[in-house]
């Protein structure tokens, strides 16, 4: 039993570094053009990234949103295909949703 939650621990400090490596610049500045979107910062982008990232399977960080309107913290990535996700998580980074993130031009009066 100890030597599974010692591969799971570190499994998810890999990842963790892994996803604190990969997340730049991108996910500290939300890139959706939004001015009233509020990206997550400090270690709370760190925590919810790994989450989101091990909810997906991996991928990048692109975008984020605390105060989201579906959850707590929006996490946006974009998979190794380039389809992107948005994994909803709570307060305590638990993952609430996923659901592709679909623009739909085909509605935009423009």
């Amino acid at each position: 039993m100890n030597q599974k939650r010692k591969i799971v621990v570190g499994t998810v400090v890999a990842v963790g570094v892994a996803a604190a490596v990969g997340i730049g610049v991108n996910a500290a500045t939300d890139e959706s053009g939004d001015d009233t979107d509020t990206p997550i910062s400090g270690p709370a982008l760190a925590t919810a990234s790994v989450a989101a990232l091990a909810d997906t399977g991996g991928g990048r960080v692109t975008g984020t949103e605390v105060g989201d309107e579906d959850s707590y913290y929006e996490i946006e990535v974009t998979l190794e295909d380039g389809t992107q996700v948005d994994v909803q998580l709570d307060e305590q980074f638990v993952v609430v949703d996923r659901t592709p993130d679909i623009e739909d031009d085909a509605t935009d009066p423009d």
